[in-house]
């Protein structure tokens, strides 16, 4: 996580914000799981990566490179420890961001022992000259080190050990093709059902000591925006309210208290979805209104609306990027409980200008 990025702040601090803090990356090494059959959900990825790791372990190889895709709080750098885990090697854990220079890359990968295990996280947005150089790395185990500066510099070959990269990025798009070619086995996260994510929450209230009922954890599933680090982190906002409010026993009951308390509604929404909803429908009637004016209104930056707000808005059905600026739909009306006014058709995005 970038943490002089204002969007990716902004993200870290909300409840239901989708990047991990600094107390949900130390929760989340203790309920991780670690092999493939203890982690729940994107059975498709789990079978075809079972099968990938299984022949390579036959073959007394390393496994095929490897390309995690898919939003935040997904599994990727979960998946990249059982990767490890399952083929019995170490694992190096770095960034994108923090590789900046072909020398740092350089010292990474000549370190690496044999078999080992690389994550690299927001491989994306790796620089340039480190993005070359991996990709020799990555094919022939190799890469050339420049000693010296101007006309007398020279390639230094340097050999490596046989490895496994494991990249992981929120946007795939923005990986070159020559890079996306070079992995073996590609995979993209998608987000958990509602009943996949009671299995996750069941297991963490069970790791961390917490009694909850069916009812309690799909309620808090409900509400977890199909994102297992969304969910893990309501179950311990609702285990502090239980703990001073109740008995400590999670119901469906406690379980919306807690969450109305921490202004986390029933579809997920918190207070700075409903913030660019309410706008969007009381103050322009639906829309359709630019970006720049809506974030005015809500008193945010533009890029914390369009960045962090908008993507679970579009992906719920409550809100509809058209070119003529944001619009809300039926069922960001139905969910604030307001009634569209007659004259406006904003659904649509085709406004009547004269009230006719």
């Amino acid at each position: 996580m970038n943490w002089d990025d204002p969007t990716d702040a902004s993200a870290a601090e909300r409840l239901v914000g989708p990047v991990a803090d600094r107390d949900d990356q130390a929760v989340e090494a203790a309920l991780r799981p670690k092999d493939l059959g203890e982690f729940i959900g994107q059975e498709k990825v789990r079978e075809q990566l079972d099968l990938v790791l299984r022949a390579a372990r036959a073959r007394g190889a390393t496994a095929d490179h490897v390309l995690l895709s898919g939003a935040p709080g997904l599994g990727k750098t979960t998946l990249s420890m059982i990767i490890a885990a399952e083929m019995g090697a170490p694992i190096r854990i770095t960034s994108g961001p923090a590789i900046q220079h072909a020398g740092d890359l350089a010292a990474i990968l000549s370190s690496l022992q044999e078999g080992e295990v690389l994550f690299l996280d927001e491989i994306h947005r790796m620089s340039r000259p480190a993005e070359e150089m991996l990709y020799m790395a990555m094919e022939d185990f190799r890469v050339d080190v420049i000693v010296g500066k101007g006309p007398g510099a020279t390639a230094i070959p340097l050999e490596l050990p046989p490895f496994t990269l494991v990249g992981a990025t929120t946007r795939a798009g923005l990986l070159p093709p020559p890079l996306r070619d070079r992995f073996g086995f590609t995979a993209h996260m998608e987000f958990y059902a509602p009943a996949e994510l009671e299995r996750v929450i069941h297991r963490s209230a069970n790791l961390l000591d917490v009694e909850i009922d069916t009812a309690g954890a799909a309620e808090i599933a409900g509400r977890s925006r199909g994102t297992p680090r969304i969910a893990n982190r309501l179950l311990r906002r609702v285990r502090d309210y239980a703990q001073v409010k109740a008995d400590g026993f999670i119901t469906t009951e406690i379980a919306a208290a807690a969450l109305a308390v921490y202004e986390v509604d029933a579809r997920g929404l918190d207070r700075l979805d409903r913030g660019v909803l309410e706008a969007l429908l009381k103050l322009f009637g639906g829309g359709p209104v630019g970006l720049s004016t809506l974030a005015v209104a809500v008193g945010e930056e533009r890029e914390t609306v369009e960045e962090v707000a908008e993507p679970f808005l579009v992906r719920e059905g409550l809100l509809a990027r058209t070119p003529r600026g944001r619009v809300a739909t039926p069922a960001a009306w139905a969910h604030l409980g307001l009634t569209p006014p007659r004259s406006s058709t904003a659904g649509n995005g085709q406004g009547d200008l004269f009230g006719a």
